[in-house]
């Protein structure tokens, strides 16, 4: 009776097995795959035949410059005569410049910042192929480049990031200080929002790309805007408020109540976001 019994158990075992081993492969096969295209499933670059490059809202000028390892890079440089401060945008990571021509009139204009918008490596007319060093190192000549067309020092630059453009931000505030940094949707890492998105794979410690803003947010010690949308599905809120929660006095945070993640500012954002710089001077 037993031997009859395990006879008849053994065929489920065997398919019970080999469905496991099935699953471990393809698991494996995703992890080595996603591993391989890290880059391209971070990092969506538009070249320079995607836009308008010549803008008619506002005042703008080409900046040519090239960052430490001599990456030739691009942005456009928005001037106000008057400005209330010297903005740094570091934008997401997707697009180039020209799909934030609408921001650049809305700083230029309703703000009245000068900014400077400029493409990472591999974005619109700027050379090379994004990489997390590459883009942090992009973002050093940016700052390098604008301090001087505006002639203040680098410390005296606003730093002003979108998304994974806030993690490039923060590691410049992180590092070298900033007069006030501006933070939107932006969150703690990028394994903790690969995380949120493939809960059933281990990206935290697969990741090589990582843009750790958790870790450095602490190092800096100015003025902190911070915003995020409550209905974010791309970066989660609540990384938003986990960032926010590591980060030093003074700071506020601003909910965006049915904002998702590629969702505009809303005019009240705005608004503080002048109070803020405005209070900058003081």
């Amino acid at each position: 009776m037993a031997l009859s019994r395990l006879q008849t158990a053994n065929p489920w075992a065997g398919r019970l097995v080999k469905l496991i081993v099935a699953a471990i492969v393809f698991i494996v096969l995703i992890l080595v795959l996603m591993m391989f295209l890290e880059k391209s499933l971070i990092f969506f670059p538009s070249g320079p035949t995607e836009g308008n490059w010549r803008p008619t809202g506002f005042p703008w000028e080409d900046a040519n410059f090239k960052a430490a390892d001599g990456t030739e890079l691009h942005g456009w440089y928005v001037p106000h005569p008057n400005p209330r401060a010297v903005v740094l945008f570091c934008h997401g990571n997707a697009g180039n410049i020209t799909h934030r021509a609408e921001l650049a009139e809305i700083l230029h204009h309703r703000v009245g910042v000068s900014v400077l918008l400029f493409d990472y490596r591999g974005y619109g007319k700027s050379q090379g192929n994004p990489s997390e060093q590459g883009i942090l190192a992009d973002a050093r000549a940016a700052r390098a480049w604008l301090a001087k067309k505006a002639g203040v020092p680098e410390k005296d630059i606003v730093l002003m990031g979108r998304s994974l453009g806030g993690g490039v931000a923060v590691d410049l505030a992180a590092d070298d200080g900033a007069k006030g940094l501006v933070l939107e949707s932006t969150f703690t890492s990028l394994p903790d929002t690969a995380a949120h998105h493939y809960p059933w794979l281990p990206v935290r410690l697969l990741m090589r790309t990582r843009l750790d803003s958790a870790s450095k947010i602490a190092n800096y010690r100015g003025p902190l805007l911070q915003s995020h949308g409550d209905a974010d599905t791309i970066v989660p809120y609540a990384l938003g408020q986990r960032l926010f929660e590591k980060a030093n006095q003074p700071k506020q945070f601003i909910t965006l109540p049915g904002r998702d993640h590629n969702d505009p500012q809303d005019r009240a954002y705005y608004e503080t976001l002048i109070r803020f710089l405005d209070g900058l001077k003081r």
